[in-house]
C-alpha cells in the first residue's frame, strides 16, 4: 500500500472501513466475467481498502480525505453490473454504500431514496405503504441497488412501457457530492440530470434519488410459445403496440435457448420451440388472451395466475428468466457463451432480426427486449452468441454496424466504447467541474483521459494496475 494511500486509509479508520483482502476482492468485482474480454483484462484488479459511509457527511468526509491524499474513488452498490464499471482499476478506495439504504419519502407518485437501497426491498415497501410502485428495475431486482441502476443501467422491467433511464421523467431528482477539496452538494432536475446518469460513478456521488411511481399490480407472468421466431417477434411487437392492454415486459427469445437454459420450465418448452415472456396486469389478461387468441399458432406454456403455489414457486418470477438473466441461465448450462447488446432501428427492427439470424444461424441466437422509444414499441437485442475467438467476436460487432444496428459493447469497460464511442459532452464537463483531479472511477471516462482517442483500437487505460 502506497503511502498515500496508507495514509488516507489511517484517517477514515473511525468509519466502517474494511481492509481484509478477501472481503476487499469480494467487494471490487462485478460481473465483468460475462465476457471473456473483460474477464482477461479485469480479474486481478482489487482496491485497497473499502469504506462503507453512514451519511452524506461521512461521504463528504471520504470524497475530502482522499482528494488531499490523492487517492482514487470507484463507489459500488451490489455489484450487478456487466460491464466493469464498479471495478477499481487502479487501486485506492471503494466506496461502499451499501448502509445509505433508506426510503426517505413516499408521495403521490413519487418516491426519495438513498443510493444503496436494494431494489426490491424498497419497492416492498413502497407497495405496501402506498400501493404503488417503481416504474422500471434491472432482472437483478433481488440484490441490484437503485443507486447502482441509475449509474450503471440504462432500462430493464418495465422499459416496455416507460422506456429508457435516460427518457424525460423518468428520474425526477439528484442530489450529488462532488470530488474537491472542500466537496460540493448538488440537486440535479431536467436536462442536468444527464451529467450523472450512467455516468459510472465518474463525475459525482450520488446520495439521494428521486423517482417517479405508478400504480402496484400483481403482475401475471406467462410464456407464449411459436414454432417460428420471427412469427413470435412481430406478434410481440403487436402486443408492445395494443394502448389498452398494460404490459410490463415483453420479451422473444429464439429457440432452442428457452428449453436448453431455462431448466425449472424444460419439462413445458420444446427444443425447436421459441418463447415471449410477458408480464400483464391483471385487469388487462382478458384482452390479453383475447388479443393472442387471435394468432392460432400462439401457445400459452405458461401462466402464473392458472398454476398450483407449489408450481409458481418452482418457476419463480418472469424477469428473472429476461434481459441479462437470459444469459446468466445460459451461462449456467454453457460457460463458453457471451452476448451483446444491440440497438434495433423503428421502423424496421425485425428485418434487421431476420437478415442476422440469416446471417449467423445458431452462431447468434436472438433474444430481443421490448422498449418504448417516441410511443411505439421497439427492439433492444441481447442476443447470445457461441464465442470461439476475440478476432471473431469484434467481427460479429463489426458485422451488426455495418447493417446500421447499435451496440452498445458489454466487452468494454469505458463509458464510450460500451456507448456510442463519443463523447457526452456534458457528463465530461462536469467531471472537470465536480473532479479536477479525475480520482472518481479513473479510466472509465476516455474522453477525460484520451480525448484524441480515434476508437479504431480496444482503449487501454495506462493507469490500470499490472497483474501481480
Amino acid at each position: 500500500m502506497t503511502p498515500n494511500v496508507l495514509a488516507a486509509k489511517e484517517a477514515l479508520a473511525h468509519l466502517d472501513l474494511d481492509e481484509k483482502p478477501a472481503s476487499v476482492k469480494a467487494k471490487s468485482r462485478d460481473f465483468f466475467w460475462y465476457s471473456p474480454i473483460l474477464k482477461s483484462r479485469l480479474d486481478h484488479l482489487v482496491g485497497d481498502f473499502v469504506v462503507a459511509p453512514k451519511s452524506e457527511a461521512e461521504v463528504i468526509e471520504v470524497l475530502k480525505t482522499c482528494y488531499e491524499h490523492d487517492v482514487p474513488v470507484t463507489t459500488r452498490g451490489a455489484g450487478t453490473g456487466n460491464y466493469g464499471q464498479a471495478i477499481p482499476l487502479s487501486g485506492g478506495c471503494v466506496l461502499h454504500m451499501r448502509h445509505m439504504n433508506k426510503v426517505v419519502d413516499i408521495q403521490p407518485g413519487r418516491v426519495i431514496v438513498q443510493p444503496g437501497a436494494i431494489l426490491r426491498e424498497m419497492d416492498q415497501e413502497i407497495i405496501e405503504k402506498s400501493g404503488q410502485e417503481i416504474r422500471m428495475f434491472s432482472s437483478t431486482y433481488a440484490t441490484a441497488t437503485v443507486g447502482g441502476f441509475i449509474a450503471g443501467g440504462s432500462g430493464g422491467v418495465g422499459s416496455v412501457r416507460w422506456g429508457q433511464l435516460r427518457d424525460l421523467g423518468n428520474i425526477i431528482r439528484l442530489r450529488v457530492v462532488t470530488m474537491e477539496a472542500e466537496p460540493r452538494v448538488l440537486e440535479f432536475t431536467g436536462e442536468e440530470l444527464h451529467r450523472v446518469s450512467h455516468a459510472y460513478g465518474t463525475n459525482g456521488i450520488i446520495t439521494e434519488i428521486e423517482l417517479p411511481l405508478a400504480p402496484a399490480y400483481d403482475w401475471v407472468d406467462v410464456l407464449v410459445g411459436f414454432d417460428d421466431f420471427m412469427e413470435g417477434a412481430a406478434w410481440a411487437e403487436d402486443l408492445g403496440n395494443q394502448d389498452g392492454i398494460l404490459t410490463k415486459l415483453i420479451t422473444p427469445i429464439d429457440a432452442p435457448l428457452p428449453h436448453d437454459y431455462f431448466l425449472r420450465i424444460k419439462n413445458r418448452i420444446r427444443r425447436e420451440q421459441s418463447v415471449v415472456i410477458v408480464m400483464v396486469a391483471p385487469h388487462a389478461m382478458d384482452a390479453f388472451m383475447t388479443f393472442t387468441a387471435r394468432t392460432k399458432s400462439a401457445e400459452i406454456i405458461y401462466r402464473s395466475d392458472k398454476v398450483t403455489p407449489e408450481e409458481k414457486k418452482a418457476f419463480g418470477v418472469a424477469y428473472e428468466y429476461a434481459w441479462n438473466h437470459t444469459t446468466l441461465r445460459g451461462l449456467r448450462v454453457d460457460p463458453s457463451i457471451t452476448y451483446l447488446q444491440a440497438r434495433y432501428t423503428q421502423p424496421g427492427a425485425l428485418e434487421q432480426v431476420k437478415l442476422l439470424r440469416e446471417t449467423f444461424g445458431d452462431e447468434v441466437v436472438q433474444h430481443l427486449e421490448g422498449i418504448r422509444m417516441n410511443g411505439k414499441l421497439s427492439f433492444a437485442g441481447l442476443p447470445v452468441v457461441r464465442y470461439t475467438t476475440d478476432e471473431r467476436l469484434e467481427e460479429i460487432v463489426k458485422i451488426h454496424e455495418d447493417l446500421g444496428i447499435w451496440i452498445f459493447n458489454p466487452h468494454r469497460y469505458t463509458l464510450e466504447e460500451g456507448g456510442r464511442q463519443a463523447a457526452d459532452d456534458r457528463q465530461l464537463q462536469f467531471k472537470r467541474e465536480a473532479d479536477p483531479k479525475g480520482l472518481l472511477n479513473p479510466g472509465k471516462m476516455i474522453t477525460w483521459d484520451r480525448p484524441d482517442f480515434d476508437y479504431r483500437t480496444v482503449y487501454d487505460y495506462a493507469g490500470m494496475r499490472k497483474p501481480g
